[in-house]
Order: structure tokens, then C-alpha cells, then sequence
């Protein structure tokens, strides 16, 4: 099972939407796939319409010593495809966390991803912009760090703070973690984009991935229908973006070792 985190402290660069099309792309090639949604906006769960307040939510897992997981995880209408939901109940969780010393307070999320570790192939992590305990929760269950940009004056801002964050937590709690890379989200084909792309190649401490997510109204179009963009827009550019960008991270996880979904899904080392 691989984690990937998509993060970035900057609002509006479409992480959420990211998150949901890559773990459905996911799931077209066959593999098992939880998505977790770890914003107290809840806007995954709303997406797939299992958001609710009276429910248990991530929130719940990393306050609750001795929830199970399984019991929190909802199903979607799309095969492969589950979620762990999210809810303000978040907010305060956070809290409780951070005060909370009766037993360790960062690595919660990754003991619970490790039980259902042969159910599921990856698990795509939607994290709000910011520093909470719930992201640093995020960052330790993670193999590996995606990080959305939209091109404009701002592109770059907050990324070194984000970056500082994640070496600290790599050198503390997860010397495995890598950052795959960022990519940009909302392009379009005009002098700005196409500049501030060859600015960010030059001058970006990550790597910048090839695949760009072109900007669409179909991409707000699919928030009220709840369907990934595969579904609702196949034959939309973002959508065949969103295919590019995923096998460009596959191709990149096969640097690291050779993977394949089992048989009927199941999960990989």
C-alpha cells in the first residue's frame, strides 16, 4: 500500500479536486483505492455525499484509541473507490490531539492506515492548507508528497514554510518520505501560464512534474454532480490530464519498486 499526501498551504489550487480525480483514475487501472479526506471543510465527503456531522470521521480516528477503522471508511458508488470521511468535528480533534499526551500524538493516522493495509493498493490524502496536528498526522502515514500549483504571482508562496515542515517531520517521525513533486493545476494555454511554467521548472526547489491539469468549467460542473471528471467530462482535456498525471506518478513509483495490483486488487510493499 502506498499513501500519497496532496498538499499545499496555499488555498484555491485545487487539492481537493486533484485528490478525488487521481484516487478515480486510481481505480480504472484496477487498483483499491481509500481516499481520505483530512479537511475539516469536509468538501470530499460532500463531493461523494457522505458528509454528516453525526457521524464518525477522521476526526474520530485520531481521537478514539480504540475505533476501527473499517468502521469509519464509507463506501462509494464507484468500484475500487472508499472514503474516510471529514466533518468540522476536525477542528476540535485537532485540538485534543495537540493537548493530548497520554500517548503519541503524531503517528495516529499511520497506525490506523496500517490496519487495512491489504485492502487497499493506495490511499490519496486531501489535507487542508495549513500546519495542524491532523496534516503533520498526514505527512507521517505518507510514502510520498504531491503538491498542487496554480500559475500566478503567488505560485511559489508558503511553499518553503511547507517544505521546511516536511523535512522536520521526514528527520522526526518518517525518514522515508520523499516529495514526488508538484504539478500545475488550472492552466491555461496563454503567455502567463506558459511563463510561469518555465519559471517554476528554473527556479522551484521540488521537481515539476510534466503533466499540467488544464482549467474547465467542467471541473465545477462535476462538484454538483459528484462525479470524477472520467465520468462526467471523459473527453475534456483536465480530464485526460488527470491520466497523464497519474501514470507520470506511476512511472515514477517504479524507480522504487515494481508494482502491479494483485489479483482482484489487494495491495503491494
Amino acid at each position: 500500500m502506498k499513501t500519497i499526501s496532496i498538499i499545499n498551504l496555499k488555498g484555491g489550487v485545487a487539492k481537493t479536486i486533484s485528490a478525488i480525480n487521481i484516487a478515480y483514475t486510481l481505480t480504472r487501472k484496477n487498483f483499491n483505492v481509500l481516499l481520505v479526506d483530512n479537511d475539516k471543510q469536509g468538501n470530499a465527503s460532500k463531493f461523494f455525499g457522505v458528509h454528516d456531522d453525526d457521524k464518525k470521521s477522521i476526526a474520530d480516528v485520531l481521537t478514539d484509541k480504540d475505533i476501527k477503522l473499517p468502521d469509519v471508511i464509507q463506501p462509494t458508488e464507484f468500484k475500487g473507490l472508499e472514503i474516510l470521511p471529514a466533518n468540522m468535528n476536525l477542528l476540535a480533534a485537532d485540538k485534543m490531539v495537540l493537548i493530548d499526551t497520554t500517548r503519541r500524538q503524531q503517528p495516529r493516522l499511520k497506525k490506523a492506515l496500517q490496519t487495512v493495509n491489504t485492502i487497499y493498493d493506495f490511499v490519496i490524502i486531501d489535507n487542508a492548507p495549513d500546519l495542524s496536528m491532523s496534516n503533520i498526522n498526514s505527512i507521517v502515514a505518507s510514502d510520498d508528497i504531491l503538491i498542487p500549483i496554480k500559475i500566478d504571482n503567488f505560485a511559489l508562496d508558503g511553499l518553503k514554510q511547507l517544505l521546511e515542515h516536511i523535512r522536520e517531520i521526514k528527520a522526526d517521525f518518517n525518514p522515508g518520505l520523499r516529495i514526488a513533486g508538484g504539478f500545475v493545476t488550472m492552466y491555461q494555454k496563454n503567455n502567463v501560464n506558459t511563463t510561469g511554467i518555465e519559471h517554476l521548472r528554473d527556479t522551484s526547489p521540488i521537481p515539476v512534474m510534466s503533466a499540467v491539469i488544464s482549467k474547465t468549467v467542467k471541473v465545477d460542473e462535476s462538484t454538483f454532480t459528484g462525479k470524477p471528471l472520467l465520468l462526467y467530462a471523459p473527453k475534456t482535456a483536465a480530464a485526460n490530464d488527470y491520466i497523464r498525471l497519474t501514470e507520470e506518478y506511476l512511472r515514477y513509483l517504479k524507480k522504487w519498486a515494481n508494482i502491479s495490483p494483485k489479483q482482484g486488487g489487494g495491495y503491494f510493499g
